[in-house]
């Protein structure tokens, strides 16, 4: 049986580290507040001047460094992102260029913090088709850049990183099980950016009004969140004729404490079996379960043919998850 393997993973966080008693001093919260609501202690925000194009070179050069490949063996770029470098080109395309990936085509998924496993998704079907051997799926976010930091509901939640991973076809019971898609665009006004794009292009009035933020209604998402994340795990589970005790790690989109939390509940896992990194990075969107995966690989924390469910709940609105034997 063919399966699209993860054969390489990396990671990159920007060097400044922006913490809850710093946003103490910017806006009226605290860091009680936000640790317990949230779960997050710190954040990684980029230097003037570094991208989300950046940040993504430094993980897919660590991925493609651990695949013990060269950067022209890979024959796909996919990266997950919603904070793009230039609307044109794809932040893919800017990557490419940077690794010196000459035969590799290239293009970004706009799926907000599901990007990295739809484009997982992607990389299994094209690797199953016989398209391509060899691909680079990455998740970057330079969220910072479309933080509102006036916004005491948002400007806490928000980091800066990027993950990768290298999938190669392998012949063998090991790889991507399966991935499940889901999005409903009814609740797209839950988690939004309202200008920047043709519908509202950026003028003065769009600047004034700080519509070229991140906005988003917090309870009401969480409630869909959780509801949606325990339905599309039990698709994979089920899909796959699997048990919750059969999993042997939980990487899950590190949005908020809370929810993960939750979610280990009702798969009656302890949180021993679950990756977090939400205290350090916060969320991260497309490039949380990235960044979470490379670290659990380079801690130790996966083993040759270990059981790993992913999942994540993001813009749009969109959810997903993949269940992987390593």
């Amino acid at each position: 049986m063919i399966h699209a393997r993860i054969i390489g993973t990396g990671s990159y966080a920007p060097k400044k580290v922006l913490t809850n008693h710093d946003i103490e001093k910017m806006v009226e919260t605290s860091d009680d507040w936000i640790v317990e609501r949230t779960g997050i202690r710190e954040r990684r925000v980029c230097e003037k001047g570094q991208t989300t194009s950046d940040l993504a070179y430094e993980a897919g050069h660590k991925a493609i460094k651990a695949a013990g490949i060269a950067a022209q063996d890979i024959d796909l770029i996919i990266v997950g992102t919603l904070t793009p470098d230039t609307a044109m080109p794809s932040t893919a395309c800017v990557l490419q260029s940077k690794l010196h990936a000459k035969k590799a085509a290239a293009f970004d998924v706009y799926a907000a913090c599901s990007g990295f496993l739809y484009g997982i998704s992607i990389a299994d079907a094209f690797i199953k088709s016989g398209m391509y051997t060899t691909i680079l799926v990455v998740g970057a976010e330079a969220l910072s850049r479309f933080t509102d930091w006036e916004d005491r509901t948002t400007c806490v939640l928000f980091g800066d990183g990027a993950g990768a991973a290298v999938l190669q076809r392998h012949a063998g019971k090991r790889g991507v099980l399966s991935t499940h898609l889901h999005s409903d665009g009814n609740f797209g006004d839950l988690l939004h950016i309202p200008a920047g794009g043709a519908a509202h292009p950026a003028t003065a009035d769009t600047v004034e009004r700080r519509q070229h933020y991140i906005k988003m209604k917090g309870n009401e998402t969480f409630k869909v969140a959780v509801r949606a994340l325990e339905e599309v795990v039990e698709e994979a589970l089920t899909h796959n004729k699997v048990k919750p005790e059969e999993i042997d790690l939980l990487i899950p989109h590190q949005a908020n404490l809370r929810i993960i939390q939750a979610m280990a509940k009702r798969l009656n896992m302890p949180m021993e079996k679950v990756m977090l990194t939400i205290h350090k990075y916060g969320n991260t969107s497309a490039a949380s379960i990235p960044m979470a995966l490379d670290e659990a690989v380079r801690e130790g924390k996966v083993k040759d043919n270990d059981l790993l469910l992913l999942e994540a709940f993001g813009g749009g609105l969109t959810w997903a998850s993949a269940l992987i034997r390593w």
